[in-house]
């Protein structure tokens, strides 16, 4: 997911809303793999009644979204009537476009392939039959299935507002919940294919960059920065690593272990008093000035300028 793809789908969101950027963003994200976010569609529409098309949209992301009300879905080359409760998924590799028929109730919610990497094993969501082309995205629920859905939107939007450490391990578990429900209507599938060794690869990469993190005091260092730093520790070609998440993610190592980096950069800017020197020094930057070449890569902004801002917003 690119900074501007996030940005883009925010700019849509905030009119809606009437919440600026960063009131919409989810707290502590930052710190966390991937992106994730929930909205009630109602809130949306009170804003946007007047919109032919729906007042969001997540195409660069996966979603989950849950519809109590009549409207109708152009999915690949299909055209889907929706009837109120249904649980409908959609992936950005697909062409999707939801129509709006009545006044709008449900939730959705929306994420990138990885936020989802920790729970599916290095699998890729669209290795999913629920977000595979051929399959059909919209599923009718039964009052009693409706009832757990809007339970489980209920306990997403409350974990979100909450500053639980490990909310986002919570978010995952709500997650993988809705894809099961969604799974359990396609009786030949499983939720997790085979155990590749593809999979197993992006899920030990998982897991050795998320060990460096966070970091706790200055003194800390993040030892793997490259992707050749990587496939050396895997045991594995570089070209091969980079095939393997770029296949899974579509993001190559470098940029899945730069925007990582880049993440615990602006936690460290907004929560510490460090220095910019032991920020960089902490996270394998020779020095403050190739530090700041790289963060304006992912903030738009200089270090310093980043730290000025938060903390004229607290």
């Amino acid at each position: 997911m690119t900074t501007d793809a996030l940005n883009a789908l925010y700019q849509e969101l905030a009119p809606c809303t009437g919440l600026d950027l960063g009131a919409l963003l989810p707290q502590d994200i930052q710190r966390e793999v991937g992106h994730f976010n929930a909205f009630n569609i109602a809130d949306l529409w009170q804003s946007a009644p007047a919109q032919p098309a729906p007042p969001y949209a997540c195409r660069s992301f996966y979603k989950i979204s849950f519809l109590r009300s009549h409207s109708r879905a152009e999915y690949a080359d299909q055209t889907i009537d929706i009837a109120p409760d249904a649980l409908v998924f959609s992936t950005p590799k697909v062409p999707f476009q939801w129509l709006p028929t009545e006044t709008q109730q449900g939730h959705f919610c929306f994420f990138t392939a990885e936020f989802l990497l920790p729970v599916l094993g290095g699998l890729a969501p669209d290795e999913l039959s629920l977000f595979r082309a051929e399959g059909y995205p919209v599923f009718q629920l039964t009052p009693a299935e409706a009832a757990q859905v809007a339970a489980l939107f209920a306990r997403i939007h409350e974990e979100l507002a909450s500053d639980y450490a490990h909310k986002y391990d919570l978010l995952r578990a709500y997650v993988l919940e809705l894809l099961h429900l969604g799974q359990k209507r396609q009786p030949s599938t499983r939720l997790h294919p085979a155990h590749s060794a593809a999979a197993r690869l992006s899920s030990r990469f998982v897991e050795l960059l998320e060990r460096q993190f966070p970091l706790a005091n200055p003194q800390q260092r993040v030892q793997l920065r490259t992707a050749k730093d990587f496939a050396d520790h895997l045991a594995v070609h570089v070209n091969h690593l980079n095939k393997v998440l770029k296949d899974n993610t579509g993001r190559t190592t470098s940029d899945l272990i730069g925007g990582r980096l880049a993440q615990e950069a602006k936690v460290l800017l907004r929560d510490t008093d460090w220095t910019l020197w032991q920020i960089a020094d902490g996270l394998g930057f020779v020095d403050v000035a190739h530090f700041s070449h790289f963060f304006r890569r992912y903030a738009a902004v200089s270090p310093g300028a980043f730290r000025t801002l938060e903390a004229v917003s607290v």
